[in-house]
């Protein structure tokens, strides 16, 4: 039997294909899927598919990262805590945690008014970590590397 992780209800991570080293998120296994709040979002239709370019805040206080540049999976109504849907840009996307990458599919939103910038949802946590509401911050990060890759 493989041993499986433990997380708290909140941990940082990285993002290492949007450029981002650490990142607050909120572990929500009520929450299907996970969103990542966003400055700004601008559509590209190419030739190769829709591009989305957006910005991330990174702290509550002002950080943001580097503009981010990510392929758009589809658009997808998504019904909020509150019962409101709205529809909402998907794309996919590495994430870091707990020593571990994982692809994981991330709806850009609005989430200012939330105290985490990321949202990650049961499918993104499914099949590979158990969260545990009273731990908070388990894991240590690790300054993500981009892959040589």
């Amino acid at each position: 039997m493989t041993d499986v992780i433990t997380l708290g209800w909140r941990e940082r991570l990285a993002l290492p294909s949007l450029g981002i080293t650490v990142l607050k998120a909120k572990l929500d296994t009520g929450a299907r899927s996970s969103s990542l709040h966003v400055e700004w979002l601008e559509v590209d239709q190419r030739s190769d598919g829709i591009w989305l370019r957006f910005q991330v805040r990174t702290t509550r206080k002002g950080g943001v990262s580097a503009p981010c540049e990510a392929k758009a999976t589809g658009q997808r109504s998504v019904t909020d805590s509150g019962g409101h849907t709205t529809m909402r840009w998907f794309i996919r996307t590495e994430v870091e945690l707990a020593d571990h990458r994982f692809m994981a599919d991330v709806n850009l939103t609005d989430r200012r008014h939330m105290l985490f910038p990321l949202l990650l949802g049961r499918t993104a946590l499914d099949g590979r970590f158990l969260v545990d509401p009273s731990l908070s911050y388990s894991q240590t990060p690790r300054r993500a590397v981009r892959d040589p890759s």
